[in-house]
């Protein structure tokens, strides 16, 4: 039986999950207060248009919903959702706060349906073979590691409602890089410590937040590390890496946003046989993080119809919120 989708918010990145839940079931509804944005998406995938969510959650119940909204809505139109009955999928950042990422577990268990976060650099192939080999402890004891995230985003990708916002928004952290911040629980832990230098160099005036950033963890087993930030990489991204030192070896894995083993010094071991070409989510004007959103969907599709496990948690999609509510809390700011 086909699985019966519906999307709230027709943005950008709504494109790729409409393409994604057609080719693994039905697209029923789409929802946008935008009006001329959720009738372009009916036309173009033959789905109910709604304009508010109240009235989609009077008149639809499907199987999934996908929330591809602004940060800021993420947990109250998730909550609705589930607890109309509904499995949600929601985009990232989780939530621009742990205490309402805790609400949306709190809803899921409620209503017994299952929270889905997107988190697709996970499925990065180089991403996917350095963990593999972290696991199989190939690099020894890992000593510490650098994150660098340089990309570009100029003054006419905030000229929106919600860019640069912090009620909507939240931060850089969250709607650029949260991905990232990801990859550095999933890979090395829970984050005991941060110290944090924040700065708006470029976006004063545009954005109520930094637009570069330099922040130290301390990871809770030891791991020391460190990110450095920016969206102020002339004209295009530059660079999303993230290196890694161990007792047994030495890795990057670099190219603009995490899509190839940039280089490797591993003892008796070669990483090879990747995939040649990875692409990037492309929203025209500008790129975004690796497009693996296939994957997230085949994880959600292989446990509607035959219960595998859910491939991210919420509680991993809560972890990262936390470690950025960490950094932010604990920066300082240098004006």
């Amino acid at each position: 039986m086909d699985i019966r989708f519906a999307l709230i918010g027709c943005g950008r990145v709504a494109e790729r999950h409409a393409e994604y839940m057609q080719a693994n079931g039905k697209l029923v509804a789409v929802c946008d207060v935008i009006k001329e944005r959720s009738d372009k998406f009916s036309l173009r995938f033959g789905a109910t248009p709604y304009y508010t969510i109240d009235h989609f959650l009077q008149n639809e119940k499907v199987d999934v919903v996908a929330i591809c909204t602004p940060n800021g809505l993420h947990a109250q139109q998730s909550i609705s959702i589930l607890e109309a009955g509904m499995h949600v999928l929601c985009e990232k950042p989780m939530a621009i706060s742990v205490a309402d990422c805790r609400e949306m577990i709190d809803a899921s268990e409620r209503s017994g349906k299952i929270l889905f976060v997107v988190k697709q650099n996970r499925f990065n192939p180089p991403i996917t073979a350095v963990k593999r080999i972290m696991d199989e402890g190939r690099l020894g004891k890992i000593y510490s590691l650098q994150l660098n995230c340089f990309w570009n985003r100029d003054a006419d990708y905030y000229q929106d409602s919600w860019h640069g916002t912090l009620a909507m928004d939240g931060g850089t952290l969250f709607t650029q890089f949260s991905h990232f911040i990801d990859l550095l629980y999933w890979m090395f832990g829970e984050v005991e410590d941060v110290k944090a230098l924040l700065r708006n160099y470029a976006h004063r005036g545009i954005i109520e937040f930094e637009d570069t950033g330099m922040v130290i963890l301390e990871f809770k087993n030891g791991i020391t590390g460190t990110i450095n930030y920016t969206v102020n990489s002339h004209n295009t991204n530059m660079e999303g890496s993230i290196t890694i030192f161990g007792e047994k070896g030495t890795v990057k894995v670099g190219g603009q946003y995490l899509n190839r083993i940039e280089y490797q010094d591993i003892e008796n071991y070669i990483i090879e046989d990747l995939p040649a070409k990875q692409k990037a989510n492309d929203y025209g004007s500008y790129q975004g993080s690796m497009s693996n959103h296939d994957k997230v969907y085949e994880n959600l599709v292989n446990f509607l119809h035959r219960k595998e496990p859910v491939y991210i948690s919420p509680m991993d999609g809560m972890k990262t919120v936390e470690i950025i509510e960490m950094i932010y809390r604990k920066s300082e700011w240098v004006s």
